[in-house]
């Protein structure tokens, strides 16, 4: 970014001074407030429009923590959309204002003038109502923008989503302001290989049935299945520490099993070392039944029993020792009982020199996010997380801080499933704050890599895995969130729950597009020496 467009870009406290010099100045001010996800010609009409009714232009835009238009939106990070707008010359100052509405902004601001477009004048939103109350009781004026070509930003992003050119320039983008390289990438996973992790949870059982589904039975009003296969595999902590495994980490795994079940781990879990507190009960799991790549229904086995304070004291006397030479620590709960909050937040409390990293997710029906207190990482498909605060209707970064500030968690990584993941990070503490505290999460957004996901089990697991051990090698979010997607989509590609391994990382890093030094979207002008850096067999045809 240019001085002159930093210059225009302005924090809150820094724009309610500027505001001040004007008003001794006698120049009036003009504001608009919007999302500003795509400047299109909408915009630039309806801003222009505005500078002509005053001597200074300030565009304030919605934070990326309150949009709540759809999944992936924003599509343009906050600090971009400001970047966009201070590029027009008619726009004089911008602004982020971390709030859902302009009210708290127009309260500090006091706009001689603020417009809207044309559609907020009759259409008795009580948010504009709002903002209209608090500028016309200090004697501004409302105005709207007749907006004789409506266009949206909405429609134009969903008739951007097949663009593959478009997503590899967004991709690109997003990266390298994020100083995330393939180098950097392949050292994350060559460092793997150092760390050494204890994942302790629940261990779970699962079975999956694949049937041909024919016609109704005969006798009854049910559905008729032929088995064609099963397949049998340890998931939960199991699965996770399976495949930290795979990614070359020094996994233990520590959980609750009768001597079967151990015996079971100790055989399926090849070079996982399974230290197990037994106990009589068999691990709970459940039969999946599948067909034609659909899962049909699921029947669980076994209930939750409540783990008394003797075994947790003995696994807490398992794990306190291993500590000092631990470099990650995870906790997966199933709802077992086997986690509680209170052994969690003493373990995390040994932490020394932030070290081990500890990573936190809950699974099942029963699984408990909130258990996860003062862990640095927890993972969760997007619908768990609103569903451990209650919360179906907000934003999601909205959502995701109302959780982290609750547990004090400091980061997350949401499972989008077919979307993509997002990761939120930064700093949790303030809840209630009037200045909008969501906003103080970062977040890093990568789509769906995997164009045909074939079977989503064990995605999730892979996803948490690679990113809680990036993160514990000490790579930044955005680098763990785009390994955790790539190892999300690689999973996704195989039926059954297959490992993915370091080795498959690499060699679809090597395949990447948005990785390489140049995009394979060449302009109009490219020559045939810009063809032959990434095409060289066209370039000798070209010859």
């Amino acid at each position: 970014m240019t001085d002159a467009l930093d210059r225009k870009i302005l924090s809150i406290d820094a724009m309610t001074r500027e505001r001040q010099v004007l008003r001794d100045a006698g120049r009036s001010v003009v504001q608009c407030h919007g999302c500003f996800d795509i400047v299109h010609p909408g915009h630039i009409r309806y801003l222009r429009f505005a500078r002509q009714l005053g001597d200074a232009l300030i565009v304030s835009l919605t934070g990326d923590s309150q949009i709540a238009k759809g999944p992936n939106r924003p599509y343009i990070p906050q600090d971009l959309r400001a970047e966009n707008l201070a590029a027009l010359e008619f726009v004089d100052y911008v602004v982020i204002d971390a709030n859902p509405t302009a009210r708290e902004l127009l309260t500090r601001l006091r706009p001689d003038v603020y417009v809207k477009g044309r559609e907020y004048a009759n259409a008795g939103d009580p948010r504009f109502e709002q903002e209209r109350d608090i500028v016309e009781s200090y004697g501004g004026r409302v105005v709207f923008h007749s907006g004789d070509i409506v266009f949206s930003s909405s429609r134009l992003i969903r008739s951007m989503d097949a663009d593959a050119s478009l997503e590899e320039c967004r991709l690109r983008s997003m990266l390298a302001q994020a100083g995330v390289t393939r180098g950097g990438l392949e050292n994350t996973l060559n460092e793997l290989g150092g760390l050494r992790a204890i994942v302790i949870g629940d261990a779970l059982r699962e079975q999956t049935v694949i049937c041909d589904a024919g016609a109704a039975a005969a006798d009854a009003p049910a559905l008729l299945l032929q088995q064609l296969e099963s397949n049998a595999y340890w998931t939960g902590a199991a699965a996770i520490a399976a495949q930290l495994r795979a990614f070359d980490v020094q996994t233990r795994l520590i959980t609750v099993a009768n001597d079967s079940d151990i015996e079971s781990m100790r055989g399926e879990l090849a070079d996982v070392a399974v230290d197990a507190v037994r106990n009589d009960a068999a691990c709970r799991g459940r039969t999946l039944f599948i067909a034609d790549d659909t899962r049909l229904f699921e029947l669980h086995h076994g209930a939750p029993s409540a783990i008394d304070s003797a075994v947790q004291h003995r696994l807490i006397e398992r794990v306190e020792p291993l500590l000092d030479q631990c470099d990650l620590l995870i906790f997966c709960d199933a709802g077992g009982g086997l986690l509680s909050r209170s052994l969690v937040e003493r373990l995390s409390a040994r932490r020394r020199e932030a070290r081990p990293f500890i990573a936190g997710c809950a699974q099942g029906p029963k699984g408990d996010l909130t258990t996860m207190s003062g862990v640095n990482l927890i993972f969760a498909p997007e619908r768990r997380l609103r569903e451990a605060v209650h919360d179906m209707t907000s934003s999601l970064p909205a959502a995701c801080w109302n959780l982290l500030s609750q547990t004090r968690v400091g980061a997350a990584v949401v499972s989008l499933h077919k979307r993509g993941l997002i990761s939120f990070f930064g700093d949790t503490r303030g809840a209630g704050n009037a200045d909008g505290s969501a906003n103080r999460l970062q977040s890093a957004y990568i789509p769906n890599l995997c164009d045909a996901p074939l079977d989503l089990l064990g995605a999730d697991e892979t996803a948490f895995s690679i990113a809680a051990a990036a993160l514990a090698a000490r790579a930044d979010h955005a680098s763990a969130t785009y390994l955790a997607t790539a190892a999300h989509g690689l999973a996704a590609r195989r039926a059954g729950r297959a490992m993915i391994t370091t080795s498959d990382l690499s060699r679809w890093l090597a395949n990447r597009a948005e990785l390489r030094p140049d995009s394979r979207f060449m302009p109009d002008s490219a020559t045939l020496g810009d063809i032959a850096r990434l095409a060289p067999p066209l370039a000798e045809t070209a010859r």
